[in-house]
């Protein structure tokens, strides 16, 4: 490890090597001066440099941070002869005016004359290669700066000047100037100054790398000192802080600062420290700062309090602890320097990968860049629809997923929601039969009425059925949109070149797959199978209808056997004398005896009506009993006047078959009934048209879900087949077809001006932390 001499120099290093590359990142150890105005803050600056450098003034003059870097030289360094003359370096005044000396008008008539050396100067970072030795020259700069950034005005400003003194009488340092604390704006200073120095300020002391120098002026009492409140609010413990009080010289005659120094009064780990300031006068007198610094050392001794420790009072002793301190401190905090460098050496190195290769793309090598990377967005688009992508998605369905979702949640439910009758009426069945029979009456049901009402509900199907290619065709559109990669990013124009292509191959596919899915439907609408093993059988309907009817028959009459049952007991409860009542009960047992005699009757006479109703209706509509006069012999007078004793059951559509005898023919065209006159009236339904209604919508009931079931298993197949899997094969061709040419490979490769700035800005920041990390390692 190298010497603690070298620590200083070494974060100065660190410094510079930031400050040109424009990072903040590292919390390099630094000393912050802290006081308010007037405490003494400058003064103890110029008497550390041992110059008159510093811009003087009322209210605020240090309104930016002033980065002070003291660099210690020996008087034989070489430094100090690479002397470089140029005509403002010297003999610029306070007023800025330049003035021609002798050696000026030598330096421009005889480039050999070699004029003497001088061993201090300046430097500014923003003004690379140029040295100020005139510190006049340094102290008008520092204006000049600070009006540029923060205004003529009395606002301030975050950005520092940063400053380097080369001198053989200073000690190794590096201190911040902080602007002056203030508590009322004077002039033309913002409202909330006070706000923001004390913003500025803690932004640098808060920091745990930040040693904090709070300058306090012997003549305030320190309760009020508002350098040691900023300094308790981020190091309450007082472990990084160090205590100045200035312009001990001008205390009230028979008061001193002995406790204070001692530090009973307000303890510090680090001390504190009494200095002696130049007066006004002095500075006036031009009075040299080591003369200054005789007077204060002289001062101390020969002052009966301070006497006893005017050994750790003075400039001198100050410079040397700072010093001191600066350097334990850097030592303590390089190995924390060090790792934070790593860290962001790894980081900085992440973040270029994902920018790209920083490679020159030569003509031998575009053709193979292009292709591969068509290869990896095809790839990338094969594996977000099978569901191999790395970069599945975790908050929502998306690719492969999505498309089977859309199969079976959204098409699955739609066709589902489909009512095969929903559409169709009695009188639309009614009609439909009636005009398939021609101008006479049918003797059976007619078979072409059912495949003129099934087909239109077939078609129904074919709304969803497209929908389901439009959801499938949008989840493709976006998979192909979300195909890019870090290394596409690079080059925008392949980018929505690859896209367009196989947006354009989607849509190439998208009519045909339309079209299948369309001819499906009208596959399924040109040829009504009725043979299909699924399909419900005419017997069978016909069965089921005759056998509710007759169930809800009993129902009624069970009904009004109860109805009857409840009536004459109460009519019972009506009688209140005994002999009335027991005659009644006589009479009212008889005639409940006949009345259920005469039920029961009634029932066994309604059951034989019911069967010999089913074997009619059964022989009659599929040719088993034919009659002379049309058909209508199975339908007696009593039967129909039993129906009309009968509970329809409810169709498929939630209609009854007792609606249907509200309903009448008017012309040819369907109406209501009207009470409006007996002769607006219609026949209603008779008990033929009724069931031959219902036997009609259960076929067409039964028949739809057979296709429906079809369909729903048929179209994402064909979807499958035409569009996603036809994609999936083709993607890669089309895209060597329509992009893999030389003749485009320079606009395909045009890469990415805001990437490749944001590229470049990476490499000049790994390179910082890079020469950073050497600076570090050359000492631990």
């Amino acid at each position: 490890m190298a010497s603690l001499e070298d620590l200083i120099p070494t974060v100065n290093k660190l410094q510079d090597v930031m400050y040109d590359a424009g990072i903040d990142t590292l919390d390099l150890p630094i000393l912050a001066v802290v006081g308010s105005q007037s405490s003494g803050k400058s003064s103890i600056l110029e008497t550390l440099v041992g110059k008159d450098f510093l811009p003087r003034g009322t209210g605020i003059v240090t309104r930016r941070p002033l980065v002070l870097q003291l660099n210690n030289i020996a008087p034989d360094s070489p430094l100090i002869s690479e002397y470089v003359p140029n005509d403002t370096t010297e003999g610029v005044e306070e007023n800025g005016e330049s003035e021609m000396t002798l050696e000026d008008h030598l330096r421009k008539n005889n480039k050999s004359y070699q004029p003497p050396t001088k061993d201090e100067w300046g430097e500014f970072l923003h003004l690379p290669g140029r040295r100020f030795y005139n510190f006049k020259q340094i102290r008008q700069e520092i204006a000049n700066e600070t009006a540029r950034i923060a205004g003529k005005d009395k606002g301030i400003s975050k950005v520092p000047i940063n400053l380097k003194i080369f001198s053989p009488h200073v000690l190794n340092l590096t201190l911040v100037d902080l602007p002056g604390i203030t508590k009322v704006p004077i002039g033309e200073q913002p409202p909330d100054i006070e706000k923001q120095i004390k913003n500025l300020i803690l932004e640098y002391i808060a920091t745990p790398s930040c040693v904090i120098l709070a300058v306090s002026p012997a003549n305030v009492d320190l309760v009020n000192s508002e350098s040691l409140k900023l300094a308790r609010e981020v190091d309450p413990h007082g472990k990084r802080t160090i205590g100045v009080i200035t312009k001990l010289d001008l205390m009230d005659s028979g008061t001193n600062a002995l406790d204070i120094l001692s530090g009973k009064l307000y303890p510090l780990r680090l001390g504190f420290v009494g200095v002696v300031n130049r007066s006004q006068q002095d500075i006036q007198l031009n009075k040299s700062v080591e003369e200054a610094l005789d007077n204060e050392q002289e001062y101390f001794n020969r002052h009966p309090v301070y006497r006893t420790i005017s050994g750790r009072c003075g400039t001198r002793y100050l410079a040397k602890l700072l010093n001191q301190i600066l350097m334990s401190h850097i030592r303590d905090k390089l190995p924390d320097i060090k790792a934070r460098l790593n860290t962001l050496i790894g980081q900085s190195e992440q973040e270029l990968a994902s920018l790209g290769d920083t490679g020159v793309i030569t003509n031998e090598n575009r053709a193979g860049l292009v292709l591969q990377l068509m290869n990896k967005f095809a790839t990338n688009f094969i594996s977000s629809i099978d569901g191999t992508s790395s970069d599945i998605s975790t908050k929502e369905l998306c690719g492969g997923a999505r498309i089977y979702y859309i199969y079976n949640n959204i098409f699955g439910n739609s066709l589902k929601s489909i009512s095969p009758t929903a559409n169709l009426t009695v009188m639309d069945i009614r009609t439909a039969i009636r005009n398939s029979t021609g101008p006479r009456p049918s003797l059976f049901v007619p078979e072409l009425a059912f495949d003129l009402l099934v087909k239109p509900q077939i078609k129904l199907l074919l709304d969803p059925s497209q929908r389901c290619v439009e959801l499938v065709y949008e989840e493709l559109m976006k998979i192909c949109h979300n195909c890019g990669n870090t290394e596409l990013a690079r080059y925008p124009k392949l980018h929505s070149m690859l896209i367009e292509v196989v947006s354009d191959l989607l849509r190439e596919r998208l009519g045909p797959t339309r079209s299948y899915v369309e001819s499906l439907i009208e596959i399924h609408r040109s040829y009504i199978n009725t043979n299909h093993p699924n399909f419900l059988s005419a017997t069978e309907a016909m069965a089921d209808i005759v056998e509710t009817r007759k169930r809800n028959g009993e129902l009624i009459a069970r009904q009004k056997l109860q109805q009857k049952r409840e009536f004459l007991q109460k009519e019972i409860q009506k009688e209140k004398a005994p002999d009335v009542a027991m005659e009644s009960n006589s009479d009212s047992g008889k005639a409940e005896s006949d009345s259920t005699a005469d039920s029961e009757s009634d029932e066994d006479g309604e059951n034989a009506d019911m069967k010999h109703s089913k074997d009619s209706f059964l022989k009659y509509f599929f040719g088993k009993e034919q009659n002379s006069q049309g058909g209508n012999s199975a339908f007696s007078n009593s039967q129909n006047q039993n129906r009309q004793q009968y509970a329809i059951p409810n169709d498929i559509n939630g209609q009854t078959l007792v609606d249907m005898n509200n309903l009448s023919i008017n012309g040819g065209g369907v109406q209501n009934t009207s009470d409006d006159g007996e002769d607006n009236k219609e026949p209603s339904l008779t008990e033929r048209e009724e069931l031959e209604c219902e036997l009609i919508r259960r076929l067409i009931v039964s028949y739809f879900d057979i296709i429906r079931q079809m369909i729903e298993d048929q179209i994402p197949k064909a979807v499958m087949c035409l569009l996603v899997n036809y994609s999936k094969e083709s993607v890669q061709n089309r895209l060597v077809t329509k992009l893999y040419k030389e003749s485009m490979f320079d606009e395909l490769l045009m890469e990415d001006q805001a990437l490749a700035q944001e590229r470049e800005k990476c490499v000049r920041v790994l390179e910082t932390y890079r020469k950073a990390s050497n600076i570090i390692g050359g000492i631990l």
